[in-house]
């Protein structure tokens, strides 16, 4: 774990003690070693226990992917942000990449952590430097608004985990993962036992988000610079799916009983924040309700407690975070250019721009879940469990995939089909960082269909 905890924060030293013109080059050369070191956690995946073993930290098939996606995302924040970046003065440059790189340290604590506590320290850690992101170089004035829904939403919801962990700790005497899967059940009987199960996953829940507690996601991603929206959207919202996934052993046999509402409301999530795609005008909170939907279908996989939808949850965790952040990019380059995030301002595209027009063909697809791509498995191992708990589950889950379709290829035919408008008279050409960007995105993804086992979790 070390050796990848240390030069990350090795980082910093270089983004302040680097002369101007070096500074996205060498930054962007560093993280890169660093997203390329992290893969060796790999190697291990054979085995189903914890590896990398030190004090504090392990890695397990389940925390690995999302290690790896985390270290993975941070090149890739520095390549999007540098041409908005470059005309600020320099130290506001260097405090952004320095806020990106504590991000992804609190990410690889977070991740890699093996005390519920530390875990949970480092969940809320991670508030702090997106706060920044959103406040600070956000586009609109609303910026402000949204940093205040994201940080009470949040908030609000993790304190109650606070004390049902602190309570946890009372009656099992460990909050290790390590020891926690052995301990005896608790047996959860009374109201207060149903209230403390809520306690543990609201946190959770709000951080996917699940439809009903999700106001805060679209504001967030709509006012944050790119590269917050590529780390809200790829990374953090993950956050709640792992939390989930390690808490719920904790909480049987309880879950059995309480977790229908959820699952209801998760699959009822996915048919309404669908619908609401297909009325949108702007096209960032578009691609934020349509991560609402993505993480309502991993919610369902993850409380119906199947091994089929534990892996499906996190095979479509990683999917969606390497496919919405490539949207994320590809809205930014759209902005960079016309200025405005309204589709109708901004539509016809592929005449001026037919390459990106490419890029926005394959990333859809990847959105829609086409065969072969990791996106389709995970939905299919998650609607196959669905399943098999209720058939009656089919109509959400078949509905929720129809809209997925529908809203994508809407988002696909407003932005590049069609004349170009009177009033875009000189686009700037596709750069190649931008290729390479988009390159970096879907390489990965492609790839895990010649070896998806890699983020199969704790069954492969």
């Amino acid at each position: 774990m070390l050796k990848i905890l240390v030069p990350t924060l090795m980082l910093l030293p270089t983004i302040w003690l680097t002369p101007a013109k070096w500074l996205w080059p060498l930054t962007l050369t560093h993280s890169l070693l660093i997203a390329l070191i992290s893969a060796s956690w790999f190697k291990n995946l054979s085995e189903t226990g914890w590896t990398f073993l030190n004090a504090y930290m392990a890695t397990d098939p389940l925390s690995t992917p999302l290690l790896l996606l985390s270290c993975w995302l941070l090149p890739l924040t520095i390549l999007a942000s540098q041409h908005h970046m470059t005309p600020e003065p320099v130290n506001r440059q260097r405090t952004y990449v320095t806020l990106l790189t504590s991000l992804q340290t609190f990410l690889i604590l977070a991740f890699g952590a093996t005390e519920i506590i530390m875990f949970y320290v480092m969940f809320e850690a991670t508030l702090i430097p997106t706060l920044f992101l959103i406040t600070r170089w956000g586009n609109q004035a609303e910026r402000l608004n949204a940093g205040i829904y994201f940080l009470f939403y949040t908030l609000a919801g993790s304190l109650p985990l606070l004390v049902a962990l602190l309570l946890l700790q009372n009656s099992t005497g460990t909050l290790s993962l390590l020891i926690l899967q052995f301990s005896t059940p608790i047996p959860l009987i009374t109201v207060a036992d149903k209230l403390w199960w809520a306690g543990c996953l609201l946190a959770f829940l709000v951080k996917m988000p699940l439809y009903g507690v999700h106001l805060w996601l679209p504001k967030a991603h709509v006012e944050a610079p790119i590269a917050g929206s590529m780390i809200l959207a790829a990374v953090l919202l993950k956050l709640g799916g792992y939390g989930m996934m390690r808490i719920l052993p904790a909480l049987e046999p309880l879950t059995n009983e309480l977790s229908y509402p959820f699952i209801i409301l998760a699959l009822w999530g996915v048919i309404m924040t669908g619908l609401m795609c297909l009325r949108q005008t702007d096209l960032k909170s578009l691609i934020a309700y349509s991560s609402v939907g993505h993480m309502g279908l991993v919610v369902s996989g993850i409380l119906i407690q199947t091994p089929w939808g534990f892996t499906g949850a996190l095979i479509l965790m990683i999917a969606h975070g390497l496919t919405s952040s490539a949207l994320f990019c590809l809205a930014n380059t759209n902005y960079e250019r016309t200025h405005s995030r309204t589709m109708i301002l901004a539509r016809g595209l592929q005449v001026a721009l037919p390459l990106m027009t490419t890029w926005w063909f394959f990333t859809g697809l990847a959105n829609l879940a086409l065969p072969p791509l990791p996106n389709l498995m995970g939905e299919l191992m998650i609607i196959t469990s669905l399943f098999n708990w209720s058939w009656w589950s089919l109509m959400f889950t078949g509905t929720g995939t129809l809209i997925t379709a529908s809203y994508t290829l809407y988002m696909f035919i407003m932005t590049q089909r069609g004349t170009l408008p009177a009033h875009i008279i000189a686009l700037e050409p596709s750069h190649s960082r931008e290729h390479l960007l988009l390159t970096l995105h879907l390489i990965p993804l492609a790839l895990l269909i010649l070896k998806p086992q890699l983020i199969c979790g704790w069954t492969a």
